[in-house]
């Protein structure tokens, strides 16, 4: 009965506590959106789009097979790399004055790129004109040198069997921008520290004069703590959800079909936060402030180190500290969370669990140690 009667009240603290409402609810759906309008069209603009090109129409050009068969073969299919236009020496270069092509080219000996200006979609062109020329002169030369060695070598490339398939580790196409929003998950789930900080506050005489009376009242500490974490709890977890459901429903962000797991790890990743913020606030004897400083710089460089701001940061620390990125519990969320959309096994996202769910354990542990000892001579 007790427990009901603090655990209610405590939540209709929390929820007035706009200060705290707005780190753990607000700003992580504030930074996601953030991450949306810079990030939305990231992907778009990576995609590949042909490049327009001519070739000078003439004897030569018709009377190199091998030459229109390549140009031929690179200017068909969804995945061509040109777009072809085949035209007189006068129009290619019109349309080149007119930026309607990057350059064209003449079928001569040897054969020459015009190009207007210099660029990326420049040296593709060139690039494939001097693979050409250099697959062209080898194969000259070996027909010059040896037939036989060249028809043996023919037909071994058409009689070639590979016994290698490339196997998808995932069904999901890979997206480059989706970690970022993981973070900002992973991070939200780490901000219920804020709430653990102020829970065990509330219960140390020497902080504030709340915790005084809370100290003076005829109920166990041990027990006043376990229903306001509690209600922080739950109030922590209902904020995640509706990051969630922002994430999903507004910004259509893709987190695969593993529901009950990625609310698990939710959930999860809540009591980890929660229970950090309790320890760090256990910890530090000094006032508020300096705990709130402490756990924002600790709960942001572990922010970093995940891929918030840079995901090639957490690419290095993956590969060259692997032992900072187990140690790092932001980014085994993090982590959690990837598994989950684009492994088609649990296998790896157990494993992060497990370090989650140790972290917790190891955070609920060290802080019930350190304040179940905690007297006071007088408050």
């Amino acid at each position: 009965m007790m427990f009901r009667h603090i655990f209610k009240y405590r939540l209709k603290c929390l929820l007035r506590d706009w200060e705290n409402l707005f780190w753990t609810a607000l700003f992580p759906i504030l930074l996601a959106s953030f991450f949306f309008m810079s990030l939305s069209n990231l992907t778009k603009n990576e995609q590949f789009n042909p490049i327009n090109i001519a070739v000078v129409d003439n004897g030569q050009y018709r009377n190199n097979k091998s030459f229109m068969l390549a140009l031929d073969s690179a200017s068909k299919g969804d995945e061509r790399l040109f777009n072809l236009s085949v035209t007189s020496q006068e129009q290619a270069e019109q349309m080149l004055k007119d930026d309607e092509i990057y350059g064209y080219i003449i079928a001569e000996e040897p054969i020459k790129l015009i190009v207007k200006n210099l660029g990326i979609n420049q040296s593709i062109i060139k690039s494939f004109l001097d693979i050409y020329i250099q697959t062209e002169s080898a194969a000259e030369s070996i027909l010059a040198e040896n037939l036989s060695a060249m028809q043996s070598l023919l037909a071994d490339i058409n009689s070639r069997k590979s016994f290698v398939n490339d196997v998808p580790i995932s069904k999901v196409a890979p997206d480059a921008t989706t970690i970022f929003y993981y973070t900002v998950i992973a991070m939200a789930c780490f901000y219920g520290g804020y709430l653990g900080l102020r829970e065990v506050s509330d219960i140390q005489a020497n902080i504030s004069s709340v915790a005084a009376r809370v100290n003076m009242a005829p109920v166990h500490k041990m027990k006043a703590f376990l229903s306001s974490a509690a209600a922080a709890l739950l109030l922590h977890f209902c904020e995640v959800l509706i990051l969630l459901a922002y994430l999903i429903f507004i910004l259509k962000v893709d987190f695969g079909t593993r529901t009950i797991y990625v609310l698990l790890t939710a959930f999860v990743g809540s009591v980890m936060g929660l229970s950090f913020g309790t320890l760090i606030s256990a910890l530090v004897k000094k006032g508020e402030g300096v705990k709130i400083a402490i756990f924002t710089c600790f709960t942001m460089l572990c922010s970093f180190l995940s891929g918030m701001m840079n995901q090639g940061v957490k690419y290095k620390v993956d590969t060259e500290l692997p032992l900072l990125s187990w140690m790092n519990p932001v980014n085994k969320l993090t982590d959690s969370f990837y598994c989950l959309h684009y492994y088609d096994t649990l296998s790896k996202y157990a494993l992060n669990m497990a370090a989650i769910t140790g972290f917790a354990l190891i955070y609920c542990l060290a802080t019930y140690l350190i304040i179940r000892r905690r007297k006071y001579a007088s408050i």
